[in-house]
């Protein structure tokens, strides 16, 4: 029986673990075309579900606390049938993500709450609670190492969903199968529970971890539980500032945010599995060490650039030996005894959340520059400072030194950041600098910048200041369009996604040109610093919001061509690349209109895929390839021109420059119930 229970309780710990983690991409998954498919919302979803899991680590801590086994198993059934039973409302789609609102960090943090937070909180407290009930009924050592196990699943589920599930599996069925895992976990959870109430009854705290009287064992002093909390919340740190920076400022490469936090969860298992790891302390720190000054000097040169596998590499190395050090600290300072396991794992969720916290949401509130990283460094050094303070007076030496220069790499990095920089912003949907400098032949030029990705440049001279740039030239697909889409009268022109407003350019005397932008810091940009749009000869006007939801609320406004720009860097908003959206777009085309998709990307192929939606939606589709030419500031482009307007197809300075798209087995048209970037990715950047 004893066997057959440390079956059920591993089984149990593994499939809370597995569903707690998978749950989270498809639950932001279905929030990304509410919040403009920003980045910006996985980051937020990450800080909420840190608080999430501090909740369900309150609660076991509370529960574990309350007046008897008998009472503590029927709240515990209680609360797992009100969570299967939401976990089945959401499947079924009862229950609907509320609609954005002014501040879109709360709105998601109340779509979340309604829809997946009581069964997020039950298996989130499954495995502090699962371990104090083993140690009821084994009457042996606190389990410590089921934590790994933990993290084991978790670490599964992260990988299997963007290489098994999302390809394969549409987002409905996806809830649907969660939710039938969630009812099968609370079954088991509750046959656990139950077995609890029969156990001898016992005091936590009258066993240590050996298992035998604690009497002897001490209390964990005040310093050990501050560093339980502090490690922890250095390691997510670590993770939110890492993931930000990668797919900020290296390569907003989808999936990318996988990788570190794959790393992180390793991390955890490997201290928690392997606490002997901790014997080679010395010399991870010196490596840290090393990393972290390597990296210093990196972030301290903002206008160097590595190979992008070479930096992604430093990175997640860097991650991988801070996190393994962190996390092995908390776990040799755990509890000698039973009694504070579940304040233990309390107290480094409570770390944990604070750290996503101060990074997802606290450092856009607090800097208009991006110092996410190089505070983070500067929290890990002063840690391993002070954890390590009585290894002598050397070793003090090394990490005193590395905290100072980490402080004048704050320093620095400020000073770089405002260098030629004339604003620097930042909010909910990135940090944006419009940087100034001088072309080859002296005249003044600027940049759009976010992250490392340009959005919209300028050239100030008498002969280039009203000629397109950047991806908008004259010969590119967008260009194209525009100069032939209606010769001989005005044109109705609607672009999702604002930039610079270069593509104001094109505006002639009677021209309507109607931006769509969710970024509220953008427009000030582009009517301040930029003069595309107020040299423009068309009438202009703007639509806050993200553009598929404002042009769903809006009348058709027969547009003659429609442009879709609004990627943030090289990441890709897929509910703006469904069958769905497609249709909200044909509505507003006037007969023969041209939809103009934005499609130039190292890392994405997303020729096929809208080659399928335009065959979905009986449209044809062309590929209009441009090349860089630095004299006029043009960069190398790629746009997909899709319409059923036959002439406009024909026209030979059209015809000549396009080419048909070849289509790719196995990518389907997307849905908003499924779609999957994985097919489309390529590892090597496309030059």
């Amino acid at each position: 029986m004893q066997a057959l229970n440390r079956h059920l309780f591993r089984c149990a710990i593994f499939l809370a673990s597995f569903l707690l983690f998978v749950s989270e991409p498809i639950a932001a998954k279905q929030l990304l075309p509410l919040f403009g498919g920003s980045a910006a919302v996985w980051m937020t979803c990450l800080v909420f579900f840190q608080i999430a899991l501090l909740a369900g680590y309150l609660y076991a801590h509370a529960v574990t606390r309350g007046p008897g086994a008998k009472w503590q198993s029927a709240l515990h059934n209680l609360l797992l049938a009100f969570a299967a039973t939401a976990a089945v409302l959401w499947a079924t789609g009862s229950v609907h993500p509320a609609n954005p609102g002014t501040h879109p960090v709360a709105s998601i943090f109340g779509a979340l709450t309604l829809s997946i937070g009581l069964p997020f909180l039950v298996l989130a407290s499954t495995s502090p609670l699962l371990q104090v009930w083993h140690f009821r009924l084994e009457q042996t050592a606190i389990p410590f190492r089921l934590f790994a196990l933990s993290n084991l699943a978790s670490l599964l589920a992260l990988l299997s969903y963007p290489t098994l599930i999302e390809p394969n599996l549409s987002l409905s069925l996806q809830r649907s199968l969660w939710a039938a895992g969630v009812v099968v976990f609370a079954i088991a959870t509750s046959i656990l529970a139950n077995q609890s109430t029969s156990a001898p009854k016992q005091n936590l705290s009258s066993f240590g971890e050996a298992g035998g009287p604690a009497s002897a064992l001490a209390s964990s002093t005040n310093s050990h539980k501050l560093l339980w909390f502090l490690l922890p919340m250095a390691a997510a740190m670590q993770l939110s500032a890492v993931t930000q920076h990668l797919t900020s400022n290296i390569a907003a490469i989808p999936l990318l945010w996988i990788l570190p936090l794959a790393v992180y969860l390793l991390t955890f298992i490997l201290a928690f599995q392997f606490p002997g790891i901790r014997r080679y302390r010395g010399i991870s720190l010196r490596f840290l060490a090393v990393l972290l000054a390597s990296l210093g000097l990196l972030l301290s040169h903002t206008d160097v650039d590595l190979p992008i596998g070479l930096a992604i590499g430093f990175f997640l190395v860097e991650t991988f030996v801070a996190c393994l050090f962190l996390h092995s600290e908390a776990y040799a300072l755990r509890p000698s005894g039973a009694s504070e396991t579940t304040l233990f794992y309390l107290i480094i969720a409570a770390g944990g959340a604070t750290g996503s916290f101060l990074i997802g949401i606290g450092a856009p509130l607090a800097f208009s520059g991006n110092y996410d990283l190089a505070f983070t460094f500067l929290i890990t050094a002063a840690l391993a400072l002070a954890v390590v303070w009585e290894s002598g007076w050397a070793t003090r030496l090394i990490w005193t030194t590395a905290t100072i220069l980490l402080v004048v790499l704050i320093v620095t990095l400020h000073t770089a950041y405002h260098r030629q920089t004339l604003i620097t912003e930042r909010n909910f949907y990135g940090s944006l600098r419009v940087t100034q400098s001088v072309t080859d032949h002296g005249d003044p030029f600027r940049s759009l910048m976010n992250g490392s990705i340009q959005h919209g440049t300028q050239i100030f001279s008498n002969d280039l200041r009203h000629v397109p740039t950047a991806y908008y030239a004259a010969d590119s697909g967008v260009g194209v369009a525009l100069r032939n889409c209606c010769t001989g009268r005005p044109k109705r022109v609607g672009i999702i996604g604002l930039g610079a407003g270069t593509i104001a350019a094109f505006g002639q005397p009677g021209d309507t040109f109607r931006f769509y932008e969710i970024n509220p810091a953008v427009q000030p940009i582009a009517q301040n610093l930029f003069t595309w749009l107020r040299d423009s000869a068309a009438s202009i006007t703007f639509v806050d919001g993200d553009g598929r939801a404002s042009l769903v609320a809006e009348p058709p406004q027969n547009f003659d061509v429609l442009v879709v720009d609004a990627f943030s860097g090289d990441a890709i908003p897929l509910h703006l690349l469904t069958v769905e959206a497609m249709a909200v777009y044909r509505k507003h085309l006037a007969p023969g209109g041209i939809l103009a998709f934005h499609v130039s990307n190292q890392y994405v192929h997303l020729e096929p895929e809208i080659a399928q939606l335009a065959a979905a939606s009986n449209f044809q589709s062309r590929l209009v390839s441009s090349q860089e030419d630095k004299q006029s500031g043009e960069f190398k482009a790629s746009w997909i021109l899709v319409t059923a307007n036959q002439a406009f197809l024909d026209q030979p300075e059209f015809a000549d420059r396009a080419a048909v798209i070849r289509p790719l087995p196995n990518v389907p048209a997307w849905t908003d119930n499924y779609s999957s970037l994985l097919p489309l990715v390529h590892w090597l950047p496309n030059r």
